[in-house]
């Protein structure tokens, strides 16, 4: 397989394992988790999930064609959450996801090295890319942390669980070598 396809590819797994990560730490709490704040300067994981639509939508609307910081954006506006429910909290969060991934799906290897501009300042497709791939899981793991923190110790992990190390390591060694995206088994559970 090309390289540029095995990009292409990874890249749409790493962001569904870590749309994965975010509905799965969204679950685990009870709705009036999603709104609450340690103190002023903190955000929500609703406000959270309002930026990171918000960011999503800007920058994957007309990938190659217009500039990712959109005239409509509103940036500081996604900081002001006005999300009341918790469908309203899934809804903007399917939305984003849903514009990343139709944008992905669409895009061709052949355009990786395409220029596109993010305010004004150029990016290859591959460079805006791993640009998104750096900034959501950023916030996809400030949701875990504080959902992490609501659950204390009622919280189910969603990586290796604490002194289980060991036993996962001898049940990976003991299974054949095998070729797939460390995402596969996490995003396989997912689908059980």
């Amino acid at each position: 397989m090309e390289t540029n396809q095995l990009f292409l590819d990874s890249a749409k797994k790493q962001f569904l394992y870590y749309k994965t990560l975010g509905e799965r730490a969204m679950e685990q709490l009870e709705p009036e988790h999603l709104f609450a704040t340690l103190n002023e300067e903190t955000n929500s994981i609703a406000t959270i999930v309002k930026h990171l639509s918000g960011n999503m939508l800007s920058r994957w609307t007309d990938f190659l064609t217009t500039d990712g910081e959109k005239e409509w954006r509103n940036r500081d506006q996604e900081f002001q959450n006005d999300l009341q429910t918790k469908e309203a909290v899934l809804a903007a969060w399917n939305k984003g996801w849903d514009c990343l991934f139709t944008s992905l799906n669409e895009l061709q290897v052949e355009q990786l090295s395409d220029v596109i501009y993010i305010r004004n300042e150029g990016h290859s497709v591959v460079e805006a890319i791993n640009r998104q791939l750096a900034h959501y899981p950023y916030h996809v793991g400030q949701m875990v942390f504080y959902a992490k923190q609501l659950k204390n110790s009622h919280w189910d992990s969603l990586s290796i669980p604490r002194n289980k190390s060991n036993s996962y390591n001898a049940s990976k060694f003991a299974e054949e070598k095998s070729v797939e995206n460390f995402t596969d088994a996490e995003l396989k559970k997912r689908n059980e």
